[in-house]
């Protein structure tokens, strides 16, 4: 409770005083001049000025008690509202008078003060309740890093309540290194209710004048076992596939041949159908080896080294490169990026070519657009670069599967391409996007790449 403000100084109610008492100096005097007149008997002179001056007395003491009650009043409503009160209030009649219209105020406050005070309580009782049914694990240290609030979810974290936890410096919860270092971050930590890969997140907040600091902890081991386990689910779908387009074929022709080999006498064309069999053995094996090499490229993706390298030349060069259909280049602002050249030249070539694979697979279907067949430009927005391949082609047929590691709709494509391109993309902290067209048959593809802010134009 806040303490009591002290009342105010005596000086500040002479005013007050001195006015109440000089109410009945009109009295005063007339009764001194009925005293004077000398035409009226002296007894009746007498009896006629002392009842004027006692009613005038009477007034002014029953003036004065009525006015301190109602300041006496007004004063305790408002040091109630100043301790958290709010059901007093003061009563406050239709008059005009400036009391009756500071008790109207008072209440009024008093009505707002309490909506406040209950709109608070409310949203500090959702918030409570919402940071109690949160998974993760809410911890708030104040200056000197002693706990004042933590969930459920950190009394399971901790595996003790919370009522031995409050007032715990974070060395002694073993949570010292989580308010130092990166604000977020993701470590293998051991607690006394769990163990695992963990998420933390810090932020900084004041509460009473004084710095806090909030931190959430959450475990994400389940979340990170489920995505391995689908991504292996993924993959071994597409290796088993693969291997199984091998080996069916490889195992079916070996059955032949050892059919042949017990055959007495032989057939007479066993020459040919022996190296028949060994030539798709062969080819189904060299494409299994493909298959292998594409698997070990994609898994060994070194990372970027970053120089300064210009967006115009490096998409000039790329597109030099395609001799197949037409590529025109659309020239945009001079930009700078700091990236990896190699992977990023390798990034722009499988997207070009995959662009060229398009317009060529819809010559079948009938005359391309030779004058614009794939487009690049590129602009800036913000602090990134965006680069747009477009294309005539047929278009996307199954978005879904773009990235899918092995997956390809192409005769002979090893179906790493885009996969390769997005974890270059990713390495440069970029984005790759693929989609159709919306005003025509054809394929847009959208690389943002990360870029330094221009120098300002403005004089310094």
């Amino acid at each position: 409770m806040p303490p009591r403000r002290q009342s105010a100084a005596p000086g500040s109610r002479r005013p007050l005083a001195v006015g109440v008492w000089l109410l009945p100096l009109p009295g005063l005097i007339a009764a001194l001049v009925l005293l004077g007149l000398t035409s009226t008997p002296v007894s009746w002179r007498l009896l006629g000025g002392a009842a004027l001056v006692g009613a005038t007395l009477g007034l002014v003491m029953l003036w004065r008690e009525r006015t301190s009650y109602s300041m006496r009043t007004l004063a305790s409503v408002v040091a109630a509202l100043r301790d958290g009160d709010f059901s007093i209030r003061a009563h406050a009649g239709p008059g005009r008078h400036a009391i009756e219209a500071l008790a109207g105020e008072i209440n009024a406050l008093a009505d707002t003060l309490r909506e406040q005070r209950l709109g608070a309580l409310e949203a500090s009782a959702l918030l409570r309740t919402a940071i109690e049914e949160l998974d993760a694990a809410i911890f708030t240290f104040d200056d000197t890093r002693r706990l004042r609030l933590a969930n459920r979810a950190a009394e399971r974290l901790l595996a003790r309540p919370v009522e031995q936890l409050l007032g715990r410096t974070a060395d002694e919860l073993g949570l010292a290194a989580s308010l130092e270092g990166e604000a977020s971050r993701v470590a293998p930590m051991t607690f006394p209710g769990g163990i695992g890969r963990f998420g933390f997140r810090r932020s900084q907040f004041r509460q009473g004048g004084r710095p806090h600091q909030l931190l959430v902890v959450a475990d994400l081991s389940r979340a990170l076992r489920d995505e391995e386990r689908q991504a292996w689910q993924r993959l071994l779908r597409v290796l088993g596939h693969e291997l199984n387009n091998s080996l069916a074929p490889i195992k079916s022709v070996a059955g032949t041949l050892a059919d042949l080999c017990r055959q007495d006498p032989p057939p007479p064309d066993w020459r040919e159908d022996v190296r028949d069999g060994l030539a798709l053995i062969s080819a189904r094996a060299e494409a299994l080896s493909r298959f292998m090499q594409a698997y070990s490229q994609l898994a060994r993706l070194p990372a970027p080294r970053c120089a300064p390298m210009e967006v115009g030349p490096w998409i000039e060069r790329v597109a030099g490169l395609e001799t197949r259909v037409p590529v025109l280049v659309r020239p945009g602002p001079p930009v700078t990026l700091h990236a990896d050249r190699d992977q990023l030249e390798q990034l722009l070539i499988n997207l070009v070519r995959n662009a060229a694979d398009a317009v060529i697979e819809a010559a079948d279907q009938g005359p391309p657009d030779r004058d614009n067949a794939i487009e690049i430009q590129w602009v800036r927005v913000g602090r990134e670069v965006e680069v747009r391949i477009t294309d005539t082609g047929p278009g996307l047929a199954n978005p879904a599967n773009l990235f899918v590691p092995f997956f390809t709709t192409k005769p002979g494509g090893s179906g790493i391409g885009l996969t390769l391109c997005r974890q270059i993309v990713e390495a440069h902290e970029g984005r790759l996007t693929l989609e159709n067209r919306p005003d025509r048959p054809g394929c847009l593809a959208c690389l943002r790449l990360p870029c330094p802010s221009p120098p300002s134009s403005e004089p310094g």
